[in-house]
């Protein structure tokens, strides 16, 4: 896997785990668009432009707007605030309604969860959690489909 499509996965992954909030200095910004070579659109509180129209969003106050990468490999991350732990079932309605496949597995000790969906084209885990101070949020990875995925070296 090339230099670039790692840095990608591994800031994909950090969006993903809610290390969304660090990302947004400018000095990390310049750091991301030199090893991406420029693939990076950390937009904060809205959501990126070219974020897939068919990928529906809970209506809410967008917390975070990412967008990493380009072509197969483009991952997009956002944060919208909910009004509690209960949203995930509104959120999989959302996203069965538009034609995705999957569920909410996973709960957490508070309520809330995490669900994975995806259709022909995406692949949506979205993380509904409590954000202390900040109320709840839903958090939302979306990927194009069929993106390889790390493999061990051999």
């Amino acid at each position: 896997m090339g230099r670039s499509r790692w840095a990608v996965v591994v800031l994909a992954g950090a969006l993903a785990v809610g290390a969304a909030p660090a990302l947004t200095g400018c000095s990390f910004q310049s750091v991301v668009k030199d090893v991406t070579g420029g693939n990076v659109d950390i937009g904060g509180s809205t959501v990126p432009a070219d974020f897939p129209s068919e990928v529906p969003l809970y209506s809410g106050d967008v917390v975070f707007g990412a967008a990493v990468g380009s072509g197969d490999a483009k991952v997009w991350n956002v944060t919208v605030k909910v009004p509690g732990a209960d949203a995930y079932t509104d959120i999989a309605k959302q996203l069965t309604d538009a034609g995705f496949a999957g569920q909410f597995g996973a709960q957490g000790p508070n309520g809330g969860g995490t669900g994975t969906f995806s259709n022909d084209r995406y692949g949506v885990l979205v993380v509904v959690s409590d954000a202390g101070s900040n109320g709840w949020v839903a958090n939302y990875s979306v990927s194009k489909a069929g993106v390889p995925t790390p493999t061990s070296p051999s």
